[in-house]
């Protein structure tokens, strides 16, 4: 087992120096800086610092990180199955189960060397390769948590009683790409979006700033938009998280029809692709968790091996065309894939059973 210490870092903050680990939200509004990673199966991990400082993002190191071989991604689910569970739920839709659902997929490939696998150097190439706002690591390596992301969706954020939440949906290559579903997509997510914040925020204080504002990023652009509201007087992060997790945006609307769903379709468990990743600084009553997308994480198995993990996924509504969605995933994954991936073994890195990445 590798001898790396415990670390988070969010951009250019970075915390050393671990206290305690608890799966108890309540904790987020005791004391403290915590590191939070929650899983979207449920499972949350929070991690407390004694040290918390601003350095700048670490230079990407040659020969510091040593992905997989770029040859060498699976997917829980190929073309055919992806297009199949498009299909499926698109018949879900016209019997009136769900207005949108997320369909997702994780793609795996073994590391050459588990021990070395350091997530927070994986992070470092993000950040020169795919610039993100809420790009971190959370390495936990005795507590089973290592994540490098490139998240460029927020989650929560919190700044004394008002929270903010930052929902993307629509995605493509240029603006021109985007089309009517797209916005209609985002829509309704924002939607859904206000009705969580609703369960935890004084009546009348959600509102939208900002709907559907095209947002470029490297290599695409997403639909975001911006939800706003004021915590109720007596709330606080676990009513919160109990209230709008797992986040609209990775889940389909209604949420609960749509998690039904995605759990007959999908294959694999998402892990903390889709939860929550990020900080919360309790004496100072501010955090920022964003949603797990663009995300890599390590999965070390007993016997020493290791499985470099990646999810991406697309939300699928009545307007969806199952080739353009399967395309989509493609998007979002090929760009982060070949960063993350050795590019001398293997040739090009490739997201989908049969072939290279469009």
């Amino acid at each position: 087992m590798h001898d790396l210490p415990p670390l988070a870092r969010f951009g250019r903050l970075i915390a050393t120096d671990l206290r305690d680990v608890t799966s108890d939200p309540e904790a987020l509004d005791s004391a403290g800086f915590w590191a939070v990673a929650a899983d979207f199966e449920g499972g949350l991990t929070c991690a407390r610092f004694g040290e918390v400082r601003t350095e700048p993002v670490p230079a990407a190191v040659p020969g510091r990180w040593r992905g997989p071989a770029a040859g060498d991604w699976t997917s829980s689910l190929d073309r055919a199955g992806y297009i199949a569970g498009v299909h499926r739920i698109r018949e879900h839709i016209a019997a009136g189960e769900v207005y949108q659902a997320n369909l997702c997929r994780v793609l795996s490939a073994p590391l050459p060397d588990p021990v070395g696998a350091d997530v927070d150097a994986l992070t470092a190439l993000l950040a020169h390769g795919n610039p993100a706002p809420y790009a971190g690591t959370i390495r936990l390596p005795d507590h089973g948590v290592e994540i490098a992301t490139a998240s460029p969706e927020l989650y929560l954020r919190r700044t004394g009683p008002v929270i903010e939440s930052g929902p993307i949906k629509g995605t493509g290559r240029t603006a021109a790409d985007l089309l009517e579903k797209d916005h209609a997509e985002n829509v309704m997510i924002v939607d859904l979006v206000r009705n969580d914040l609703g369960r935890v925020c004084a009546t009348g204080t959600v509102t939208v700033p900002e709907l559907c504002a095209v947002e470029a990023h490297p290599g695409l652009v997403h639909l975001v938009s911006t939800v706003r509201g004021e915590l109720g007087p007596k709330e606080g992060w676990q009513r919160l998280l109990a209230a709008t997790f797992p986040p609209g945006s990775v889940t389909g609307a209604p949420k609960s029809s749509a998690l039904r769903i995605i759990e007959a379709l999908e294959t694999a468990p998402r892990g903390p692709y889709c939860g929550g990743i990020g900080w919360v600084d309790a004496d100072r009553g501010t955090g920022e968790l964003a949603v797990g997308i663009r995300t890599f994480w390590l999965d070390r198995s007993g016997d020493g091996g290791a499985q470099l993990r990646f999810g991406t996924g697309a939300g699928i509504t009545w307007g969806s065309d199952p080739e353009r969605e399967w395309d989509e995933t493609e998007l979002k994954a090929s760009r982060l894939l070949a960063i993350a991936s050795d590019p001398d073994a293997g040739g090009r890195a490739h997201t989908q059973v049969e072939g290279p990445v469009r």
